[in-house]
């Protein structure tokens, strides 16, 4: 076999990543409780005079409503242990619950607890509360990032907080409900410049469809798909799963992209484009290059997302 998991991900090894965005990540998990939860704020602030954050769907609401009515029976000072608790991965029982929710579950208890505390339910920031300079340093950095690397910072500033799941035995995960698919007459079909590959066609087109099930299907039984700044998730069950609870009503929109021959009648793709997520405006997209490794079968072996480094890598097609 010519190609192993590890292998795969060197496939166009020019493109260039936002390493800015994991590395501003680590900054920001160094940082206290205290620190971590008023840059959020500070940074929600900010980014809304030039990024709209959506109202997360009606199902996320549901999953997080018990534990969001608990918070705000606490008392102030228990409200606000309780956000340093999740910040510090603390062992609680709202910590664990927080652990095993989805990604989109996660960010609508956050939406809505930075509801709360406009609305005087929930103990805001204190006021006149100062940033730490390395806790400035951080929301100063992601005020530089495009706004595609901003979001994504403070996406999974918020996702990873809670109890280590590895430290759990066994536990349930809990989503939100799967969307059904779009009905075929609502589907709108991508067209990629230099790409008519049908595999890597069908992929951008059955994503915005959140047709799931269909999607895996273009994949091998071993394939594997590497979000951004992750480890390639090995299987078609195991990305199918992760399909289902973090890439719902995504908008992909592809632009132009290469295709050339791999070893034993393999095939490699790269894709450039943007991505739009219901969480942020319309005008807000993600810089994305789709990097595709076909069998000979034509099914996928290893696809990776890679978040970009700068709109201009957008153009980085060539050899």
């Amino acid at each position: 076999m010519p190609f192993t998991i590890d292998s795969a991900r060197n496939i166009f090894p020019d493109t260039l990543a936002a390493d800015a965005v994991p590395a501003t990540i680590a900054r920001f998990n160094q940082l206290s409780a205290e620190d971590q939860l008023a840059l959020i704020w500070f940074a929600y602030l900010e980014m809304g005079k030039t990024i709209t954050i959506a109202a997360p769907g009606a199902a996320s609401m549901v999953l997080a409503e018990s534990t969001l009515e608990e918070i705000k029976k606490m008392n102030p000072q228990e409200q606000s242990q309780a956000m340093c608790d999740l910040a510090n991965r603390a062992d609680t029982p709202l910590c664990r619950t927080y652990a095993v929710w989805s990604p989109n579950i996660k960010l609508g208890f956050w939406y809505q607890l930075g509801k709360f505390m406009e609305e005087g339910l929930v103990a805001p920031i204190p006021e006149g509360y100062k940033l730490s300079a390395n806790a400035n340093s951080v929301l100063n950095t992601i005020k530089g990032l495009e706004s595609g690397q901003q979001i994504t910072v403070l996406r999974n500033a918020v996702v990873d907080m809670g109890y280590d799941l590895t430290k759990l035995d066994s536990y349930t995960p809990v989503s939100e409900p799967v969307a059904p698919p779009k009905d075929m007459a609502k589907r709108t079909n991508v067209s990629i410049e230099g790409v008519t590959n049908r595999t890597v066609l069908d992929y951008m087109d059955n994503l915005n469809a959140n047709d799931f099930d269909t999607l895996i299907e273009l994949f091998a039984p071993d394939g594997a798909l590497q979000p951004p700044f992750k480890r390639p998730i090995v299987g078609k069950e195991n990305v199918l799963r992760f399909f289902k609870e973090e890439c719902q009503n995504l908008k992909l929109l592809p632009d132009r992209g290469i295709t050339e021959p791999a070893d034993d009648g393999y095939t490699q793709i790269k894709v450039t484009g943007k991505v739009q997520t219901p969480w942020f405006g319309g005008n807000v997209g993600m810089n994305i290059a789709w990097r595709f490794l076909l069998n000979p079968d034509g099914k996928i072996f290893f696809v990776a997302i890679d978040l970009l480094a700068s709109p201009k890598e957008l153009l980085n097609l060539i050899r």
